[in-house]
């Protein structure tokens, strides 16, 4: 039984369109994503889907398989990404015979490495979990201090029992980050999603686990990504 590397990478995106091939310090966005996966040496199948030809093209210049583009259906904006990375799974291995596990890597994750996906693949399989999603701790914005702000500006706490609580004494808060996400391929198929009950976490740093989303977050990532040059 092997295991499967799903990057789900739609072409459309609206905040920033052809977000997944857009050049990301003089490399597409993807490549980035796909050879963390291929130089982690631990997948038997590196699949890229997507319903875009030209992500496809440069999918597979790089070393991703592309064995099909996916259909209309999973590649709107309400579709949950879990479903296509479980229809890439049920094309492949529509018996259940060939993965045991399956890994999602989301491409707009770009700075986590391979070393990351192999120490996350052997947490997950140490673990005996059916579901591990990385996650990152909240930063200097304390999360338990959340407020909502209605129309005239006015401020309702998310969480009223806790505001004047010291953060010192307020435990920690996990944000997901779609950088390394990893399922048991029978768990996947049964539920349909990676949040499942029972599900665990892998806690990356906030730097490898930077989600871009907007012109901000790639503004960052490019900060982060040229830093690590110069350090390197």
């Amino acid at each position: 039984m092997k295991v499967l590397a799903v990057i789900p990478a739609r072409g459309g995106s609206k905040r920033i369109p052809g977000k997944n091939i857009r050049e990301l310090c003089g490399t597409p966005m993807i490549v980035y994503t796909i050879q963390a996966a291929l130089n982690s040496g631990i997948f038997s199948k590196v699949i890229v889907s997507t319903d875009c030809k030209k992500t496809a093209t440069i999918s597979e210049e790089c070393g991703a398989e592309v064995p099909f583009l996916r259909g209309p259906d999973l590649s709107d904006d309400l579709t949950p990404v879990s479903l296509a990375t479980l229809d890439t799974l049920n094309r492949l291995d529509p018996e259940g015979s060939k993965f045991s596990n399956i890994i999602q890597l989301m491409p707009n994750c770009p700075l986590r490495t391979a070393e990351e996906i192999k120490n996350a693949y052997l947490n997950f399989s140490n673990s005996g979990a059916d579901c591990m999603i990385s996650v990152t701790r909240y930063g200097w914005s304390n999360p338990w201090w959340a407020m909502e702000m209605d129309q005239r500006s006015g401020l309702s706490p998310i969480f009223r029992n806790r505001l004047n609580e010291r953060s010192q004494d307020l435990p920690e808060l996990f944000c997901p980050t779609g950088a390394i996400w990893l399922a048991k391929a029978k768990t996947l198929r049964d539920h349909k999603t990676f949040h499942i009950d029972g599900r665990i976490g892998y806690v990356m740093s906030w730097e490898n686990a930077i989600d871009i989303d907007d012109e901000d977050d790639w503004s960052l990532a490019e900060l982060l990504m040229n830093q690590k040059k110069m350090s390197g």
